[in-house]
């Protein structure tokens, strides 16, 4: 693998429950707006995004999953998604205060059974190249991962190029 390149089948890091719990009604709530959705992509940047939604139509959406007031503090990465996605939010569960997540990021609410979006995500429209990248990143990152669920053998040393 490329040394600049991150794993794609690298586990995620360990989450408390409440942020699995989260993470889980906003995939389902993704995918009822038609979305496929991958989780834990790494990007480029060497970060990783929580949640990755892909639209029909190639929109890209980036969602923070934050389970607690500390969990939100603490994280100082968040801003340099917006460099990843067509529109960023925010998602919580109903025990944290709404009022901490900034006004120029969109708001989901959820929980183990799903998602409701509480406020629109202002769009920034990716740049074409940035797109296409982040766009063969999904889809590596989600055909890498399927193929490895169905053949568990397979161990994951897969450039995502």
């Amino acid at each position: 693998m490329a040394e600049s390149e991150p794993d794609l089948t690298a586990p995620a890091p360990t989450r408390p429950e409440e942020t699995l719990l989260v993470t889980r009604g906003v995939k389902r709530h993704l995918v009822q707006l038609g979305f496929a959705v991958v989780e834990e992509l790494p990007l480029a940047s060497g970060r990783r995004a929580d949640v990755v939604g892909l639209s029909p139509s190639g929109d890209i959406w980036i969602v923070e999953v934050k389970s607690s007031v500390e969990d939100f503090r603490v994280d100082q990465k968040w801003p340099f998604y917006r460099l990843h996605s067509d529109r960023l939010f925010f998602a919580t569960s109903p025990r944290v205060p709404l009022e901490i997540f900034p006004e120029d990021c969109g708001l989901i609410l959820a929980d183990a059974h799903g998602g409701e979006i509480l406020r629109a995500a202002p769009e920034h429209r990716l740049a074409a190249a940035t797109r296409k990248a982040m766009t063969l990143r999904f889809a590596r990152a989600a055909a890498v991962r399927l193929h490895m669920l169905m053949d568990p053998r397979v161990t994951g040393n897969v450039e995502i190029g």
